[in-house]
């Protein structure tokens, strides 16, 4: 480009005293160009061209001034990978990706660049330069691809939603500039830099970059009530004043005395008030620098991220002494990962139609859990699980206490939330929700917490804190969206991991939380989702710990194997959705009866398995033969196939969940997306009545996968090679699976067989039909005492019928 056309594109801090200023274009004139801070006190001390190579090793390339052109490589130290006998390859748009693994043409070799040990590829790079969408990876000879950061300054997503390295043919390395000054910058005020060129003057913000989202607290967050006095921190790094307002009463919201608070440290404010504030209300106002980067709003009541409990999503935030609302609770043990079965939950659903909750004022709050959980005729007691999964209960945004929602945009991390309250501005909600989890265990049911930190609901009162700090954004301040809710959580950035882990081990440690789901647990990350576990793992070692492994950016069940982490299995939902129609293959029938070993999971309740939650379309609605997708009058067929997902679901390795009312063929009459919908959501238990048939054969598989038989389908670790045999009909899909094949367990055995097929089928089981088998269920109920003798085998074959499954044991 020509220096008339070019412009600042960033410029970031790297250090309060040091920075990086990248130009829209190679900067390819003598000299240096004419960039300056605009504030004439900071002057530069030094202005500096960098070299290419430093680029290169963010960008995966770089152009030397001979215009060879660098495809640059850092192995990963934690790969674990000998990259001395290991090649690697550049592969892309340009060679057909999978392609050039394995040509000697786009290996790579050693090569050192700005003192660092790297893998390159050099050549001409005229050819490249010409194509402005050249997309790029590098990868081993047996298929690893390695992941681009997505704070690679030239990361983009193709199609498929992978991130890729683009070969920017504008910017190779040549368009970036150092600087240092001779004092550092105030966070606090607006910064940018100059452009200068013919007389003109273009401008950008001087945004603070990694440093930034280091700086960290260990002082306690809040509203601390001591005995005589209640103290106020706030984490507020770039601000340049905060206020607080705390009042006795709700009357005096309106016109409020705000008191300054005073900063300490670098990034902290606080402020001591005399007497112990307990019950009372309070907000932050914060201001600060004003730019793209930023939302300072001095007249914006914040609701503060650490409070305890708030009247609504808005707040206020209520002043707690949690010692004084802590109640006494019943010793409970969750079952370990790999004897649960899981129930996904609402609040509102189980409770808006239960006959077993007396008080209709209950059954829109935490307080009617009790009444519904301590009842013999409860739904969840019927089925016989022993975990229930909530969706979201911390402070979401629905604007009224009696607007349905799903709970999926969260204001707050700490605070119970208001609406599930018999009385919010009294905090009623924060003894009433550990009554509710109190009532679970003592009826033994653990308690898994859907939550939610990969993005915020509104108000956003973080966005008002710092929007730079804790929101993903691009170098124009757009804020990024891979949730699809538009304002990523930055988790990564210290203080916001510190929040989230502050409020989980809060959860666990004053309510006795047994577990959480984290909702798209690719945008909260790999690297912070492993501090949270070591941190949860302290405050609660058996403590359940369940990813959503995706988000629309990505799919991070890989990487999570190494972890402590179990995943939702999206392929074992579609899997089996197509399995019971022949429409997937018997190898991935054994595959996912196994557990989904090694591809998905590491060890074997590493995997929940299910095939209905709350987004999208129930079961009988995705699988139904109605049209317009509307289960709610389901085919003979429709409940047959529903018979054999939960006995497939339920004979599978991993954690099995099901989704409630799925039992009595809850349908939501086709309807997709039913976020607000409480009239579609809300547990209609008359279908208990209608469909007891189905119900009743639920209930029968999840007590004999709890059962004494049931422990052959349960596995601490990876059962010995030969444990489960699978075998399959000649043609088609239908299989039957041997428990206990090797006898490494003792004698006890199990026999499953499933045929989706709409004839009958018989499949080969060899020296397996010699045993003398007792048949204790089919496809439509369980035999009870009446166990029948093995009948259906014949001769060295299990006999099946058309759209059946039988159920054996062997041995005592």
């Amino acid at each position: 480009m020509h220096p008339n056309e070019l412009r600042v594109a960033s410029a970031v801090l790297h250090t309060p005293k040091s920075g990086v200023i990248e130009m829209t274009g190679d900067w390819r004139a003598r000299g240096l160009p004419k960039l300056a801070l605009v504030e004439r006190p900071h002057r530069f001390a030094r202005l500096h061209k960098l070299s290419e190579g430093e680029f290169g090793l963010q960008a995966g390339f770089y152009v030397e001034r001979d215009g060879t052109l660098v495809f640059c490589f850092e192995p990963p130290v934690a790969a674990g990978i000998d990259f001395a006998e290991t090649p690697v390859f550049v592969a892309g748009s340009f060679n057909g990706w999978q392609q050039a693994v394995g040509r000697s043409e786009w290996r790579l070799s050693a090569k050192t660049v700005c003192g660092r040990q790297v893998l390159a590829w050099r050549g001409d790079g005229r050819a490249f330069l010409q194509d402005p969408n050249v997309q790029f990876k590098f990868v081993t000879s047996e298929h690893r691809w390695f992941e681009v950061p997505a704070s690679a300054p030239n990361a983009v997503w193709d199609s498929a939603h992978n991130c890729n390295f683009a070969l920017t043919v504008d910017r190779t390395g040549h368009h970036r500039f150092a600087f240092d000054l001779r004092e550092p910058l105030d966070l606090s005020l607006p910064h940018a830099v100059s452009y200068s060129v013919d007389g003109a003057l273009h401008t950008a913000e001087l945004q603070p970059g990694r440093f930034f989202f280091e700086l960290a607290t260990d002082l306690p967050l809040g509203a601390i009530v001591g005995d005589s006095s209640t103290v106020f921190r706030l984490f507020a790094p770039r601000a340049s004043s905060v206020k607080v307002a705390c009042f006795r009463t709700l009357a005096e919201a309106d016109t409020p005395d705000w008191l300054d608070l005073v900063r300490i440290g670098n990034s902290t404010w606080e402020l001591d008030v005399p007497g112990a504030r307990h019950g009372w209300y309070y907000w932050y106002r914060v201001d600060g620098p004003k730019g793209t980067f930023s939302a300072f709003n001095p007249e914006f009541n914040i609701l503060d991220p650490y409070a305890l409990a708030a009247v609504s999503r808005e707040g206020p935030g209520i002043v707690i002494d949690p010692e004084r609302m802590r109640i006494a609770q019943s010793y409970f043990k969750a079952p370990a990962w790999h004897d649960l079965v899981v129930v996904e939950a609402h609040v509102r659903d189980l409770l808006a139609h239960s006959p077993v909750v007396p008080d209709p004022l209950d059954r829109n709050t935490f307080a009617g859990i009790p009444a519904f959980v301590d009842h013999k005729n409860c739904y969840l007691k019927k089925l016989g699980v022993n975990a229930v999964e909530l969706q979201p209960v911390q402070e979401f945004d629905n604007r009224t206490a009696d607007e349905y929602h799903w709970g999926y945009m969260t204001v707050n991390y700490f605070a119970p939330d208001s609406s599930y309250g018999r009385e919010p501005s009294k905090a009623s909600q924060i003894v009433e929700f550990q009554q509710a989890v109190d009532a679970f265990h003592r009826n033994n049911f653990a308690v898994l917490l859907d939550v939610v930190y990969n993005h915020v609901g509104e108000p956003n009162h973080l966005y008002h804190i710092d929007k730079l700090y804790y929101f993903e954004q691009s170098t124009d301040g757009t804020l990024s969206n891979w949730s699809g809710c538009g304002n990523d959580l930055r988790c990564s950035a210290a203080m916001a991991t510190r929040l989230i882990i502050d409020s989980l081990v809060h959860l666990v440690d004053f309510y006795g939380v047994d577990g959480f789901r984290f909702d798209l647990a690719e945008l909260i990350g790999v690297g912070v989702l492993e501090k949270i576990e070591s941190a949860l793992k302290r405050a609660k070692p058996n403590v359940v710990l369940v990813a959503e492994p995706w988000s629309f950016r990505g799919h991070i069940a890989a990487a999570l194997r190494e972890t402590g982490y179990s995943s939702w299995n999206d392929g074992y939902r579609n899997f089996l959705r197509d399995y019971v129609f022949c429409r997937a293959s018997h190898d991935a029938a054994a595959y996912y009866l196994r557990g989904s070993p090694w591809h998905f999971a590491r060890w074997p309740a590493q995997t929940v398995n299910y095939v209905e939650s709350h987004d999208d379309r129930t079961w009988i609605d995705v699988i139904t033969e109605n049209g317009g997708n509307d289960g709610f009058s389901p085919t003979f067929n429709d409940v047959r196939r529903t018979h054999l997902m939960v006995a497939f679901l339920m004979a599978s390795i991993g954690i099995p969940m099901l989704s409630a009312g799925q039992d009595f063929l809850r349908s939501k009459h086709g309807v997709n997306n039913t976020y607000q919908r409480g009239d579609l959501n809300a547990l209609d238990y008359r279908r208990l009545h209608r469909f007891p048939g189905t119900h009743a054969y639920f209930a029968g598989w999840v007590r004999f996968r709890l059962g004494r038989w049931g422990r052959l389908m349960r596995h601490h670790s990876r059962p010995y090679e030969g444990f489960l045999e699978v075998f399959h009909a000649p043609e088609g899909v239908a299989v039957a699976a041997v428990y206990n094949a090797n006898g490494c367990l003792g004698p006890m055995r199990v026999l499953f067989a499933v045929n989706p097929h709409r004839h009958d089928v018989a499949i080969e089981i060899g020296e397996f039909a010699t045993i003398r088998w007792r048949q204790v269920a089919d496809h439509e109920h369980f035999f009870c005492e009446h166990e029948r003798d093995g009948e259906l085998i014949e001769g060295t074959r299990v006999w099946v019928p058309a759209l059946g499954c039988g159920l054996w044991v062997a041995g005592d």
